[in-house]
């Protein structure tokens, strides 16, 4: 079965307004929400009231990030999750970024890859509802045993950008979650998720515009670019992907505090590679690229930019709009 998921909740609503919203998104043939976690909701909650609202739905977060709940207490969210919603909830766990965890949460942005590998092997074993005392190499857990089991076990997905990631990813996790990138990035990135087996889920955030307006799509885009990749590991992973050259203006520009020289630095090319925009016809030929190159689950994210509409971006782009 071709997954296919939406990003909630929709931005300009409060969630208690959203029931209707959400619970469309099944009858449209959406198989998969996925919620986000950074500066709004947060990411459980959602998902929460959707797995009342939409109960044949697959809830996912992407992403938690390991620094800023303890140990135990992620587990407890996913062990009430995996309860309210058996068999349906998917973990996503990421370092996330300094931004998030440091400058907004005043937690220590330190040795990301072996938190989010020190997360997931506690989480492995807590969520069995074995007592858990253990130094891993970022935290230390005392006598821990979580009372609140999943009924079924939940699949673990780490975010990833680069190769280390990538390969905790699929050498540990059930997969990875791929955010900010092309969908000719994905035949970069999917293959190395799938050295450890090809049934590893990729789960691609894509981000939509649904909009022939073009240019206001570019003009706003660059705001949601420059916000992104100029963040340290989002830089690094673009370098890697061989943006050093398009992307050096921005940077550039950045550092030395010019934001708007930064924003006319990012060219056109980048802003389309990254944004999936035009028609919905056009948008759904762009999102099947993605699947095309390795994604198993698209979880598209409706940009507000002006002139576009979520409610009906995820009608236009939903796979019963595809016949």
């Amino acid at each position: 079965m071709q997954r296919y998921g939406m990003t909630i909740p929709f931005d300009g609503l409060p969630l208690a307004e959203q029931r209707d919203r959400i619970a469309e998104l099944a009858d449209l043939g959406y198989t998969d929400v996925w919620s986000a976690e950074a500066d709004g909701a947060d990411a459980f909650t959602p998902l929460a009231l959707t797995s009342v609202w939409a109960p044949t739905l697959r809830l996912g977060t992407a992403i938690v990030p390991a620094y800023t709940r303890g140990p135990a207490c992620l587990a407890q969210s996913v062990g009430s999750m995996a309860q309210a919603a058996p068999g349906r909830f998917v973990l996503g766990i990421g370092s996330s970024s300094d931004v998030i965890v440091e400058r907004w949460n005043g937690i220590e942005f330190d040795k990301p890859y072996a938190r989010v590998r020190d997360t997931l092997r506690f989480l492995r074993t807590a969520l069995t509802g074995d007592k858990v005392t253990e130094d891993y190499e970022t935290f230390s857990v005392r006598g821990f045993r979580l009372k609140a089991l999943p009924p079924e076990p939940v699949p673990i997905l780490v975010a990833a950008l680069r190769a280390g990631m990538l390969r905790l990813a699929g050498r540990e996790g059930d997969g990875a979650i791929i955010n900010w990138l092309s969908a000719d990035d994905v035949a970069t990135v999917a293959p190395i998720v799938r050295e450890f087996g090809d049934d590893k889920e990729i789960v691609a955030r894509i981000f939509v515009a649904p909009s022939e307006d073009a240019e206001t799509v570019r003009n706003f885009g660059r705001f949601a670019i420059a916000a992104y990749l100029n963040v340290p590991v989002y830089r690094a992973f673009h370098e890697w992907m061989g943006r050093t050259e398009a992307l050096a203006g921005m940077w550039d520009a950045w550092t030395a505090g010019d934001r708007q020289a930064a924003l006319a630095a990012i060219p056109d090319e980048v802003v389309d590679q990254l944004i999936v925009h035009g028609s919905p016809s056009q948008c759904r030929a762009h999102i099947q690229r993605y699947i095309d190159n390795g994604v198993t689950t698209p979880a598209l994210a409706v940009l507000p930019f002006p002139g576009i509409d979520a409610h009906a971006a995820a009608r236009d782009l939903a796979p019963t709009s595809q016949a």
